[in-house]
C-alpha cells in the first residue's frame, strides 16, 4: 500500500469520518485515548489492534497503563498521516466497541 502523505486539507477530511480521534497541532499525527473497565479488555483491544497493525505493517506509538490505553498514529516514513492511519484509527475504533 503506498505511503503517501495526506495534504492537510484531506487530513482533516478523513478525521471527519472516525470518532473520538484529534489531529495534532502541526498535523502529523492522530491521537486518542481509549479508556476500558478494566485491564483485561484493554490489552484484548491492544491484541487485537497489534494483528491489525502487522497486516497492514503500520505500527502504532501506544501506551497502556491498566484500563487505559493511549495511541498516536503517524506514517514516519511518509513524514506525517497518510490512509494507513486513518485506517488502523478506524480499526480501533471498532474494537473500542462494546
Amino acid at each position: 500500500m503506498a505511503r503517501q502523505k495526506l495534504d492537510p486539507a484531506a487530513a482533516k477530511a478523513a478525521l471527519q469520518d472516525i470518532d473520538g480521534w484529534t489531529i495534532a497541532d502541526d498535523g502529523a499525527s492522530i491521537a486518542r485515548r481509549f479508556v476500558f473497565r478494566n485491564f483485561s479488555e484493554a490489552f484484548a483491544f491492544m491484541t487485537r489492534s497489534a494483528l491489525v497493525a502487522e497486516k497492514l505493517n503500520h505500527h502504532p506509538d501506544w501506551s497502556n497503563v491498566y484500563k487505559t490505553v493511549d495511541v498516536t498514529l503517524s506514517t514516519h516514513d511518509a513524514g506525517g498521516l497518510t490512509e494507513l492511519d486513518f485506517m488502523l484509527a478506524k480499526a480501533m475504533n471498532g474494537f473500542s466497541e462494546p
